[in-house]
């Protein structure tokens, strides 16, 4: 059900919030134990908050525009007096004294709180597989990854265990996992969204969005996360646009391009590249030019991400010492000792190598070698993309170069599973917003999705071409049939 028809159905009364709320709840009952999407259920919460919106609407108060949409939030979001671990043993018990503004936001908007889900430790990973707490599987198949580090959030939306969820995309993390499991993910522009409350991972790169099943819902939750925000200094403080009314507007005339060398990649799978040609063709069928560009750096994005990322994590990820909160060891003999152990028993593997590898790009001698030389090249990322919109209005490119892969098969290769956000780091390189949603099936059954990338603050371009694609595809209509997909 989207956002407008449920908005409408409780207005008319045909459904009580708290109706809705009981049947999301059952369905986490039903379908969780094989996914594990969530670590935390909020359940008393969600029913009395679903409960005040029916007082509300009975006594005849004017309803906000979220009233009663049951949302799931990734569990590195801070939520006031509920757990909040970042999948991590490090924040195991951490229960935050404060509210992240986007949550706070959903609040206030009348959304309702279903619970927190799983994602890789601290959104380190791409098929969340490294949490702390147990891995999250993919709904259409279980034997394979939702993608990361958002997974439990994407594989919560696409079994039905929620409306619409938040993620946070470092790298890929809200449009891969989106892609995976076959819905919608928005990353929008760098800074268009606060990121107080979002523990940091790499604080120039993070960005929070949202996961829907639509375009215009992603467009709904959107416009009410969006906009200046006082405690976060790299929050823009520019306007809000309409983005549910600028969904509609006619596709004429705008001018798709087709970034060459996402198209050239050794390891894009054959029915990937067919399913998001065979996009590019449907938009063109409805009225805009298709125009072949070249990103000449694209490709270079991953190993420029994969040192400015773990750098600026070493640095963030230091404030856990198991002094001020966090785990503690005990048995040390000293406080160097006790600082090493809790972070020695704190992390786990994949977080402990990116420390490691952040901590030796800043270190003495290696700083200009590594990170500033990385720094140079995002720049040089960032102009290319700068001349690409000098032509066309949307990029266009696969999301990620394969449908989900099988639960473990890069457990042992690091280099493999970084692989897997090849095609999304870019964008986050250049802080530009983009979106991911399904333009089809590979012969296993498993999601396609293309992703779609305008230029900085053009979010109600890039929501409007996704939603003239989505209606005249209609992919989802085709799916193939599953217990654990509404």
């Amino acid at each position: 059900m989207a956002i407008a028809e449920w908005r409408q159905q409780l207005k008319l009364g045909e459904v009580s919030a708290r109706e809705l709320i009981d049947h999301q709840l059952a369905r986490i009952a039903a379908v969780d134990p094989s996914l594990h999407a969530y670590l935390d259920v909020t359940a008393d919460r969600a029913r009395a908050d679903a409960n005040r919106i029916d007082e509300a609407r009975a006594a005849g108060e004017s309803l906000p525009p979220l009233a009663g949409v049951p949302l799931a939030i990734k569990d590195n979001l801070c939520t006031k007096g509920i757990r909040t671990t970042c999948s991590s043993r490090m924040l195991e018990n951490f229960v935050p004294p404060y509210e992240s503004t986007v949550t706070e936001r959903l609040w206030q908007a009348g959304a309702v709180l279903l619970g927190k889900t799983n994602l890789d430790e601290f959104a380190m990973g791409s098929s969340t597989e490294t949490s702390a707490f147990g891995a999250t599987s993919n709904p259409w198949d279980l034997s394979r990854v939702p993608g990361g580090s958002s997974g439990g959030s994407a594989a919560a939306v696409a079994s039905g265990e929620c409306m619409a969820a938040l993620g946070s995309d470092t790298g890929g993390s809200i449009r891969q996992p989106a892609s995976f499991c076959g819905v919608v993910g928005l990353k929008p522009t760098y800074g268009r969204v606060s990121r107080w409350g979002l523990v940091a991972f790499a604080s120039s790169l993070d960005q929070v969005g949202p996961f829907t099943t639509n375009v215009a819902d992603a467009a709904e939750l959107l416009q009410v996360i969006a906009g200046p925000d006082p405690r976060d200094t790299t929050c823009l403080n520019v306007a809000v646009p309409d983005y549910c009314s600028a969904i509609s507007e006619p596709l004429s005339g705008v001018r798709v391009g087709l970034i060459s060398e996402c198209f050239e990649q050794n390891g894009l799978d054959s029915q990937v590249k067919a399913s998001v040609l065979a996009a590019a063709e449907q938009l063109q069928s409805l009225g805009a030019e298709l125009v072949e560009v070249s990103c000449p750096r694209f490709s270079d994005g991953i190993a420029t991400y994969y040192v400015i990322a773990p750098s600026e994590a070493s640095a963030n990820l230091a404030r856990y010492d198991g002094v001020k909160y966090g785990y503690r060891a005990q048995g040390a003999k000293s406080l160097a000792a006790m600082t090493a152990l809790s972070r020695a028993e704190g992390f786990g593997s994949e977080v402990q190598r990116r420390i490691l590898i952040g901590t030796y790009a800043l270190s003495a001698g290696y700083v200009d070698a590594y990170y500033k030389k990385a720094q140079q090249v995002r720049t040089l990322i960032r102009r290319d993309f700068e001349a690409a919109f000098k032509t066309v209005d949307v990029l266009l490119t696969p999301t990620s170069p394969t449908t989900a892969f099988s639960v473990g098969a890069h457990a042992d290769d690091p280099l493999a599973m970084y692989l897997a956000d090849l095609l999304t780091i870019p964008a986050n390189l250049a802080g530009l917003p983009a979106i991911s949603l399904p333009c089809g099936f590979d012969h296993a059954g498993l999601p396609i999705g293309v992703q779609l990338i305008t230029n900085v603050l053009e979010e109600s371009r890039l929501l409007q071409v996704a939603f003239h694609y989505e209606q005249a595809a209609d992919v989802m209509a085709d799916r193939p049939q599953s217990d654990l997909i509404p």
